[in-house]
């Protein structure tokens, strides 16, 4: 571990370390809570107080995850951050063999519901080019989707509730989550327990935010229903019979069949599904040939597909394949379809969106949109809100003022975010697991 992982167990020597000075924060202590039914306006009013508290830990933790990246199931030095961070408080700690996904469960004062909150670890293969301070040490490694800060905002919201933790009965679970870029890092938590099982049952509510670079101040936004698509890979291998290329007609030629699915494709997607339910195929890469004067045996043709249910899913995967297998019987070739199920849509509860309004627009300055349709992006959240009721909600961070539409997207080598925002998302998170568990589903 190299020096910033030795430093990581102390957060405010990190955050001198990494800007300085200790940022100017307002300090104020929070005030108490009225047992039984948690007031909305005193509720409101305490925690994003209580965040602003916690804003020089909140961002140390970001930038200390964020100079060291890790990626896939595997991020080690990232929870022992996370864990050393929140050492001081009464968690319990539960971690399963198939990666380094851990949850830390905070009980109330007697038995009551349970709700989950999760951020994820894992950063990106690529180079960052954001010039910050506290940028990747790490060659070809970046967080380029906010990961860092779900995790940080996650653990300023366990600081938060331990601190409450009188006020409220039942338990709360803090779910670190690996694997989130294209590894199910979700779904195999599921599968090693850590959410529930037999011992314990799955939680009755999940909560989760996912960080927009170019969205709008402090603005929170969701929807009911598919927020975000499923994710499946696309790879059609047409075979035909190559030969000299002033010879066509000794030839099967696989390029043009290729070429003519990828046509196909797009009538295929405008015609047999309904416009008002988004369907997406793209194929953003083909192969095929090794010389300007053969043609080759083989084309290969890659892409991902996007939908937003299960049935709608289903359907598109047939669909393709019945395309492919039978442009390609048409012209004396064949096309072996193959399909890698990625990520299922993300599915809202309408109860847990209405929730993240409520606590967001009651928070001071706070504010709610209800997106008009789904992002065609994918999200691994969405194997727990297939197991629990629940809601992901995306939090701007723009910088204040802004042309925020113009800023640079997650997964951008130059993103940035505004960490002002980050204790809004620590009280979001917070708020919802404080409501949840006074009110459930009111």
């Amino acid at each position: 571990m190299g020096t910033f992982g030795q430093t990581a167990m102390h957060s405010p020597l990190l955050l001198r370390e990494w800007t300085g000075a200790e940022p100017v924060i307002h300090v104020t202590k929070a005030g108490p809570v009225q047992s039984g039914r948690l007031d909305k306006g005193m509720l409101a009013e305490h925690l994003l107080e209580q965040a602003q508290s916690l804003a020089p830990r909140i961002v140390a933790l970001r930038r200390a995850i964020h100079a060291e990246p890790e990626l896939g199931l595997e991020t080690p030095l990232t929870l022992a951050k996370v864990k050393a961070e929140l050492s001081d408080l009464p968690l319990t700690w539960s971690e399963g063999p198939s990666c380094t996904g851990a949850v830390a469960v905070l009980q109330g004062t007697g038995p009551g519901p349970a709700v989950l909150l999760r951020g994820d670890m894992d950063a990106l293969p690529m180079a960052e080019e954001t010039g910050l301070a506290f940028a990747s040490t790490i060659p070809g490694r970046m967080h380029a989707c906010g990961h860092d800060t779900h995790t940080a905002m996650l653990a300023g919201a366990a600081r938060m509730l331990a601190e409450r933790r009188e006020e409220f009965a039942g338990e709360v679970r803090f779910m670190f989550q690996p694997g989130e870029e294209g590894y199910h890092g979700a779904r195999f938590m599921l599968a090693d327990g850590l959410l529930g099982g037999q011992d314990s049952p799955l939680p009755d509510a999940a909560f989760a935010l996912h960080i927009m670079p170019n969205y709008r101040h402090g603005v929170l936004a969701s929807r009911t229903g598919a927020l975000l698509a499923a994710a499946d890979m696309l790879e059609i291998t047409v075979t035909g019979r190559g030969g000299h290329a002033s010879m066509p007609h000794q030839t099967r030629d696989p390029v043009p069949v290729a070429c003519e699915i990828v046509t196909a494709i797009q009538a295929l997607v405008t015609r047999r599904f309904n416009a008002a339910e988004a369907v997406v195929v793209t194929i953003s890469q083909l192969d095929a040939g090794s010389a300007h004067n053969v043609i080759p045996d083989q084309a290969l043709l890659k892409g991902t597909i996007r939908t937003l249910s299960r049935e709608r899913r289903q359907e598109v995967h047939q669909a393709l394949r019945h395309l492919a297998e039978h442009i390609a019987l048409a012209h004396e070739c064949t096309a072996e379809v193959t399909i890698t199920e990625g990520f299922p849509p993300t599915i809202n509860d309408a109860r847990a969106v209405a929730l993240f309004d409520t606590v967001a627009s009651e928070l001071p300055g706070g504010s709610f949109e209800h997106l008009a349709s789904p992002i065609m992006g994918a999200e691994d959240f969405s194997y727990v809100l297939e197991k629990v009721p629940g809601a992901m909600a995306f939090l701007g961070v723009a910088a204040e003022g802004s042309d925020w539409a113009g800023c640079c997207g997650i997964h951008s080598t130059r993103m940035v975010v505004d960490e002002a925002v980050l204790p809004r998302g620590s009280a979001i998170l917070a708020g919802c697991a404080l409501r949840f568990l006074d009110r459930g589903w009111e």
